[in-house]
């Protein structure tokens, strides 16, 4: 299956109708906090499988920022409160804490931009609860680097997962794949706010590979 230009468009347009399209301009340097050992590095593949598969690189750290990108795992929201300087990186977090709370979150996630508006920072925070305790640790990390490796629309994955289940693995489907590799072509900017950004990744999707 590939998609449409209109459906390519729609992946990346908000709930109020804006285009947005970014991509990460730097090496993501990932950390995680709150699982065991075999847990992290499940985790760390899982973005390396998808900076491979956009051509994009990582790195152990990030010259500016220590690390890019942070990946809390919880079993109750309030613990987000007691992580020392999180308040710091994330302004507003008891207002947000509330929120999560309020809405029974089990997902969340910020984005920071450079001054050109591509993607600096990205903080991650799932919630364990009985939905996401059933969801294989694998699965669970690929569907987080997917959705952090770029800018999609608050309402790409809300009905479709990006994930697909062939013979009992979970997969990247192939279509959000085609997607992901075209916006990380490095002849394309790294932010676009125009809908006509979609014509020129569906032109890619249909390019030979």
């Amino acid at each position: 299956m590939t998609f449409t230009a209109d459906e390519i468009e729609a992946l990346f347009t908000r709930a109020d109708g804006t285009f947005l399209c970014a991509r990460w301009d730097r090496p993501i340097a990932p950390v995680v906090f709150g699982v065991e050992d075999e847990t992290l590095s499940v985790v760390k593949g899982a973005f390396e499988a998808v900076c491979a598969l956009a051509g994009h690189t990582m790195a152990e750290t990030d010259p500016e920022l220590g690390v890019n990108t942070m990946v809390f795992f919880c079993r109750d929201w309030a613990e987000l409160t007691g992580v020392s300087d999180l308040d710091r990186l994330v302004p507003d977090l008891g207002p947000l804490v509330e929120r999560l709370v309020a809405q029974d979150a089990n997902q969340y996630r910020i984005f920071r931009f450079d001054a050109g508006g591509a993607i600096r920072a990205c903080f991650i925070f799932i919630r364990m609860d009985a939905e996401m305790a059933k969801v294989p640790a694998d699965t669970l990390a690929l569907s987080q680097a997917v959705q952090s490796i770029l800018l999609w629309s608050d309402r790409a994955f809300t009905e479709t997962s990006p994930l697909a289940v062939a013979d009992g693995v979970a997969v990247l489907r192939p279509e959000i794949a085609g997607v992901i590799r075209a916006a990380y072509d490095p002849v394309l900017p790294a932010v676009a706010q125009d809908p006509s950004h979609a014509l020129r990744l569906f032109a890619r999707l249909e390019a030979p590979q």
